[in-house]
């Protein structure tokens, strides 16, 4: 039950809410990430440590690029639970 906290914990916030929602288009990096949530690079390199820490999102890179990426189904779940429905990673049988 504490893994699952932890993720409603990192989600009740609405930045990384944010972030966490435009990834279920799939992969993207923080320089395609901070213009959609309207915030600072800086703010959402924080927010997605937060959100990797949490387990919620990984990480890989490409050159100086830092993609990330949706690294648990459950998040997918839940977003399905709230009544979300856009996002190619709702489309899918298996989301993540």
């Amino acid at each position: 039950m504490e893994e699952e906290l932890k993720i409603l914990k990192a989600l009740a916030d609405e930045t990384r809410l944010k972030i966490v929602k435009y990834l279920l288009d799939g992969e993207k990096c923080v320089c395609e990430i901070f213009p959609h949530v309207k915030r600072t690079q800086s703010t959402v390199s924080i927010q997605l440590d937060a959100l990797r820490k949490a387990g919620i999102v990984s990480s890989r890179k490409d050159g100086k690029k830092v993609y990330y990426f949706i690294s648990d189904k459950k998040v997918c779940h839940i977003f399905k639970a709230l009544g979300f429905s856009k996002g190619k990673l709702l489309q899918t049988s298996c989301c993540c």
